[in-house]
């Protein structure tokens, strides 16, 4: 059985304040951002991650049910999880109502804001770093 080393060897657990699943979540979100978890990739075990990292059971089903709530993992009953199929691209999303752009951009937001948490990262220095990274593709255009 293919043990996912890899990933897990690049887990972390930290003593930061930051719940468990929290950093766990994160650090997935992390690994598929940067290709390191291809989409339709077999994510690791629930088992394999606890057993990796030293803890419960739950707080790693915790992670992956965020994962799948996220969209970024589709969870396969008796299969296992997958790295979920990327989203299509902006262009073909035109038919997205209002009302599902918001929650798009309320969970994007959400998701930075725990990954500023995460590494520690002050959220008001964040949104001033997005604004300042916002305004310099807007000259460049």
């Amino acid at each position: 059985m293919h043990t996912h080393s890899h990933s897990l060897s690049a887990l972390r657990i930290e003593s930061s304040g930051v719940p468990i699943y929290v950093q766990l979540r994160e650090q997935f979100l992390r690994l598929i951002g940067a290709g390191a978890l291809q989409p339709g990739a077999q994510m690791p075990t629930m088992r394999q991650v606890a057993v990796a990292v030293r803890v419960d059971l739950n707080t790693v089903r915790h992670a992956y049910e965020e994962l799948e709530r996220l969209g970024a993992v589709v969870l396969v009953r008796g299969r296992g999880s997958f790295v979920a199929e990327a989203p299509p691209a902006v262009e073909s999303r035109q038919t997205l109502t209002d009302l599902e752009t918001l929650t798009d951009l309320e969970t994007l937001a959400r998701q930075t804001l725990a990954a500023a948490a995460a590494l520690g990262v002050d959220p008001l220095a964040l949104s001033h770093r997005i604004a300042a990274l916002a305004a310099e593709k807007e000259d460049v255009r």
